[in-house]
């Protein structure tokens, strides 16, 4: 396994190709009192002790890939923003988190188990935006609620350090992904301009770019993840140039994914994403519904 990168009290463990999703790239702090896990990747079980040995993880948000670790740690402490305790608990607090349909979710949960050692945890607490943890050693962090990927999700601070991991606000280019129940596109769009905000000069994602550390290059990957949001919209309305069409019909033609992914989930998540979107364009005054049918307005 790769050294991790090391930035004063934190250490960066790199996940499969910089934490790509299915994997993650994990963030540990040390401080004079307590280690401190952000999230729990794939890439966590393959650490060792500096991993198995935390005391406390701070879930940014919930969902599996985030927590395929916290089997390894039943001794430590859990704490996840009250807007996604309930999905970190319990499984039925999951099933309410994602939406999907009950079909999708049973052969989901099977898959959750199996490739992310996903277990609830019942015994974890509740953090709100501001929280802070001072964890020895002038060690200080911050947390940030930054909706809309997840009703809970949050950039975790290192303030002593100037470091901001910020989760699912990953500076892909596939674009920020918002399409679960508690998924909120207007909340997203306004922690897309708050993220920027942040006292950072350490950037860490959980996926795929990991670590920036030139805010020139955050600004301009951040506006072109950001970005992939209008595209969207743009893509929809070119759709409804050939006519007025329901979201199923919509949903069929893509807006999130491409035509060659298939997965049980994908139909559901196009549809909501969509929904979402609509909702916004007739607010615009650019769409209009007809019947059941969106059509240009």
């Amino acid at each position: 396994m790769e050294s991790p990168l090391r930035f004063g009290a934190v250490s960066v463990h790199l996940g499969h190709r910089s934490g790509k999703y299915p994997d993650g790239n994990q963030i540990l702090v040390q401080g004079a009192d307590t280690r401190v896990a952000f999230d729990t990747p794939i890439v966590a079980n393959t650490i060792g002790a500096d991993f198995d040995d935390v005391d406390l993880v701070i879930l940014g948000h919930v969902h599996e890939d985030h927590m395929a670790g916290l089997h390894r740690v039943p001794h430590a402490r859990v704490e996840v923003h009250e807007a996604d305790l309930a999905a970190a608990r319990s499984w039925e607090g999951m099933k309410a988190h994602y939406g999907y349909p009950d079909d999708v979710l049973a052969d989901y949960r099977q898959v959750m188990e199996r490739d992310f050692h996903w277990q609830p945890r019942p015994d974890a607490q509740p953090y709100a935006h501001g929280a802070q943890w001072d964890v020895g050693g002038g060690v200080r962090i911050r947390a940030h609620h930054l909706p809309g990927h997840t009703s809970g999700h949050c950039a975790l601070v290192v303030e002593s350090e100037g470091l901001a991991f910020i989760g699912d606000l990953d500076l892909t280019g596939f674009g920020p992904y918002y399409g679960d129940a508690t998924s909120d596109l207007a909340q997203l769009r306004r922690s897309l301009k708050e993220v920027a905000q942040l006292d950072a000069r350490i950037w860490v994602t959980s996926h795929h770019r990991a670590v920036v550390t030139e805010r020139a290059v955050f600004e301009r990957d951040l506006a072109r993840f950001a970005a992939k949001v209008d595209e969207r919209s743009e893509r929809l309305l070119g759709y409804l140039r050939d006519g007025p069409q329901s979201i199923e019909q919509l949903a069929r033609r893509r807006v999130l994914y491409p035509p060659t992914y298939d997965a049980p989930f994908v139909h559901g998540v196009e549809c909501r994403t969509i929904a979402m979107h609509l909702e916004e364009l007739m607010g615009q005054g650019r769409v209009a519904r007809d019947a059941g049918l969106y059509l240009l307005a």
